[in-house]
């Protein structure tokens, strides 16, 4: 399989996943919607807790390696760049779903709970896996992107013809 292959299936399953993510979350995980701040709130616990993750790598990479403890640029083409391009990507994915998530689900109403928190949890998951292809094959990553960034715009376009439509 080519590079621009891997890449497209990476891309279409991570389409797939987010349609699986949003059916899932409002058809199967039903929240009252007073829990809506405190289900938002665990939505962005896991996603931070892998970028803690992320952070904590590129740290002690720092720290064990004489060239950049000092914050000096990682070699091209080593893992230690390879981490820093991930945790780079993650930071603004995260930033578009803290831009998006919440307005995306006080749209939904009752569906909205569950849509945040399965977004939350697939983000993690997504992000790890975009986190192992990166390091495995750079094609490899497009799951991993795909699987986050799809599902937010998604959600986002959802909730919109909802409001729309309603």
């Amino acid at each position: 399989m080519n590079r621009r292959s891997k890449i497209v299936t990476g891309m279409g399953l991570g389409l797939l996943w987010g349609v699986g993510l949003i059916w899932v979350g409002s058809t199967y995980v039903n929240l009252p919607i007073f829990t809506y701040t405190w289900t938002l709130s665990l939505a962005f616990l896991l996603p931070g807790l892998v970028m803690a993750l992320m952070v904590a790598r590129i740290a002690a990479r720092r720290f064990f390696d004489d060239a950049t403890i000092d914050g000096g640029s990682f070699a091209p083409g080593s893992g230690a760049e390879t981490d820093a391009r991930v945790l780079q990507n993650t930071f603004e994915q995260l930033v578009l779903a803290l831009a998006l998530w919440p307005v995306t689900g006080y749209i939904l109403g009752n569906n909205g709970p569950g849509v945040i928190l399965c977004l939350g949890i697939g983000f993690a998951v997504m992000r790890v896996l975009f986190w192992i292809g990166y390091h495995m094959s750079p094609p490899l990553r497009a799951l991993g992107f795909a699987g986050t960034f799809y599902p937010t715009v998604m959600a986002l376009i959802w909730a919109g013809l909802y409001w729309v439509l309603r």
